[in-house]
């Protein structure tokens, strides 16, 4: 019995002694930005195929009021299917994260363009994004989460 809790402990105090994951640096929180910054011009540009390639082929991206939707094509062609914005800005509030996972959060302010007889719809509110940094050293989304701030209309 004495030499398993001598290897259990051992074992433990070996795991605990693991160096920590490193902090983000300076260069992958310029590099997060700047792939967010990215996104913006694509969605504005509708680029929806060079966005979804800014997810992991497994990721996520989760609106409002929908289902998830999972994988390269179909995130591609939910941003297909996503009225045009005649104005889309992201103010990034954190990131933090360690090794080769990261987190964003920021707000949005977006207009959707008016088409036909629907007037512009202006809309804000607050975004979370989980990113993973691939073999090739770019971060990708695995996760995107946003919903609005602006209260859903009052039902008749």
């Amino acid at each position: 019995m004495r030499p398993t809790f001598f290897l259990t402990t051992l074992s433990c105090v070996v795991l605990a002694c693991q160096p920590a994951p490193a902090k983000l640096s300076d260069a992958d929180i310029a590099a997060i930005r700047a792939m967010n910054e990215t996104f913006v011009a694509n969605a504005l540009a509708r680029h929806d195929s060079a966005n979804a390639a800014l997810f992991t082929p497994d990721g996520a991206i989760m609106p409002p009021n929908q289902p998830a939707t999972e994988g390269t094509a179909p995130i591609r062609a939910w941003m297909t299917a996503f009225p045009p914005m005649s104005d889309f800005k992201i103010q990034v509030v954190a990131i933090d994260g360690v090794g080769d996972l990261a987190y964003v959060r920021g707000t949005y302010e977006l207009t959707l363009a008016a088409a036909g007889r629907t007037p512009a719809m202006p809309d804000h509110g607050k975004w979370v994004e989980v990113l993973r940094r691939q073999s090739d050293g770019k971060w990708r989304i695995v996760i995107d989460i946003f919903n609005s701030d602006v209260p859903l209309p009052a039902a008749r």
